[in-house]
């Protein structure tokens, strides 16, 4: 084997497990080496001593993203569903209704958003709660980008599946469970995955209103401490331990539910 085939492969094969830990291997040294570089040329040593101090802290700011983002992801994904079936409804109101909230939340951005519901819209209605404040303030914002998946899901499948399922004998609910649900869950479940990671992200931004959430804690922690890099490289890692399985699962689901059109 030639030495430049090690380093090449084809889009459509499966890269064999040697050669690709040899690269893997390869691009880990480099990045180590490129962030190892840079924290010499500026002097930073890191000192990650503080985390068995404030561990239970952090624990706590880890588990409250980790139940706001389920929260939230959940909530969305409802918000979602019915605005892409109110984006396609006889009701003319309605439809124009859920076009103005996706357009709405999509166009404006999420800090934004946060002060206009926690302080004006929040404070009108008596939602003092901070966790449920943040919960429905990221799901009305990723409920938007959710009913868009769904909205070009449910247009990309063909009439003709419809009809094609009626010619058989199928009842409408047979061919929405049979026929077409399963080819939504394969087409929505990449980017479904993304807006799950999304709001796993996006929490952070609650801090600006006080939910004591990782960032929130992080920030706590270097202000006691003045540990800024330490913490925020942490707070890097937490999220990342969040995000990863994320995808990981979501490829195992899609070789599940995976099918021929």
């Amino acid at each position: 084997m030639k030495l430049r085939e090690l380093f090449l492969q084809n889009r459509n094969e499966k890269a064999l497990p040697l050669k690709a830990a040899l690269n893997l291997l390869l691009l880990t040294v480099i990045i180590v080496a490129v962030f190892w570089l840079s924290l010499t040329a500026v002097g930073v040593t890191f000192d990650f001593s503080f985390v068995s101090e404030y561990r239970t802290r952090i624990g706590q700011g880890f588990l409250m993203t980790l139940l706001i983002s389920l929260a939230s992801f959940a909530v969305s994904l409802l918000l979602g569903v019915l605005s892409a079936l109110g984006q396609g409804s006889r009701v003319l109101m309605l439809r124009y209704l859920c076009g103005f909230y996706v357009k709405f939340s999509r166009g404006t951005p999420l800090m934004m958003q946060i002060y206009l519901f926690f302080y004006i819209i929040g404070t009108a209605w008596g939602i003092d709660n901070r966790f449920v404040a943040g919960v429905l303030i990221l799901s009305i914002f990723e409920g938007a980008y959710i009913s868009e998946i769904i909205r070009g899901s449910l247009l990309s499948i063909e009439a003709t599946q419809w009809e094609a399922a009626k010619a058989v004998g199928f009842s409408r609910s047979q061919t929405l469970r049979l026929v077409i649900l399963p080819q939504m869950v394969t087409r929505t479940l990449p980017a479904l995955t993304g807006q799950l990671a999304s709001i796993i992200k996006d929490s952070s931004l609650l801090s600006w209103i006080a939910v004591i959430e990782l960032t929130q804690t992080i920030r706590e922690i270097s202000a006691d401490n003045f540990k800024l890099f330490e913490c925020y490289f942490l707070l890097g890692l937490l999220y990342l331990a969040l995000t990863l399985p994320v995808t990981l699962i979501t490829k195992k689901l899609e070789k599940k539910f995976s099918y021929e059109t």
